[in-house]
């Protein structure tokens, strides 16, 4: 029967270890949120993904885009080609169905596919 009185005491000690590991676990985490506000500070915004494509347009389009990149330039702003077909998208997203579809029915339609190379 000694021996079961000289077993309880080394029960406690083994719990007096376990508890010491884990104050260093609070120090380590009180160590992160220092860390974290740095990380706060500069969040990287999402890029989207751009995507490249090529579409035929009558020749007089094109001269319509590069009187709009002059007027650009009047105002000091330097505009590119898809900067002004990106405006021109918003501008037909803000319109109602029935200016749209009148906006659509003004333009000459095209054939689909590439143009014949001359020579």
């Amino acid at each position: 029967m000694k021996k079961a009185p000289a077993a309880k005491p080394a029960a406690p000690a083994k719990k007096a270890v376990a508890a010491k590991p884990a104050p260093a676990k609070k120090a380590a985490a009180a160590k992160k949120p220092a860390a974290a506000p740095v990380a706060e500070k500069s969040p990287k915004p999402v890029k989207q993904k751009l995507v490249r494509d090529s579409f035929t347009m009558p020749s007089s389009d094109f001269a319509l885009i590069d009187s709009l990149k002059e007027r650009a330039l009047g105002f000091r702003r330097p505009t590119k080609k898809s900067e002004l077909l990106r405006a021109g998208l918003q501008a037909l997203a803000a319109l109602t169905d029935a200016q749209l579809q009148a906006a659509l029915a003004s333009l000459e339609p095209l054939k689909t596919g590439r143009p014949r190379k001359e020579g």
